[in-house]
This record gives structure tokens, C-alpha cells and sequence, in this order.
């Protein structure tokens, strides 16, 4: 699971549901890294042209040279089927 897939979280402080996500790749020891949104409403801008959406947590799943896909609701039944 996760093997060789880059990871970004999209979180801000404060969220319970971005410290969840965080939590669990942790757990499993899925490295990932993490854009904060808190006072950058600019990363806010870049999730609403990609995704239509200025809410966090969104996590990014992408391998290699493959387009990113994104969880765009804060469920670890998503995250775990998009680490598959």
C-alpha cells in the first residue's frame, strides 16, 4: 500500500479532520508531505482552480509521472482505497 506514491496533504491549524488524515499516514509510516493553508488563501485559490473547492483536508495520491488524484472528503475509507 503507498509504495513508491508521493503524498501531499492540504491542511490548516485547527482542523480535526486534517490532523485524522495526518494521524493515520503516520500511523501506517506513509511518508507525506503537507501544504498549510491557515493565512495562505492563495493554496485556497490553486484547491478551487484544481478541484472547484477551498476546503481542507484534500489529499493528493500520485505516482511517477500519473496525475495526482485527489480525496477531497475527509474519510479514511477513501484515503485507504486511493493508497491501493
Amino acid at each position: 500500500m503507498a509504495e513508491n506514491k508521493k503524498i501531499v496533504v492540504w491542511s490548516k491549524q485547527g482542523c480535526s479532520y486534517c490532523e485524522e488524515v495526518k494521524a493515520y499516514l503516520t500511523e501506517k509510516a506513509i511518508p507525506y508531505s503537507t501544504i498549510d493553508v491557515t493565512e495562505n488563501d492563495i493554496f485556497r485559490d490553486i484547491l478551487e482552480v484544481k478541484y472547484g473547492i477551498r476546503y481542507v483536508p484534500v489529499v493528493e495520491v500520485g505516482t511517477g509521472s500519473v496525475a495526482y488524484k485527489a480525496v477531497l472528503k475527509p474519510d479514511i475509507e477513501a484515503l485507504k482505497e486511493a493508497l491501493v
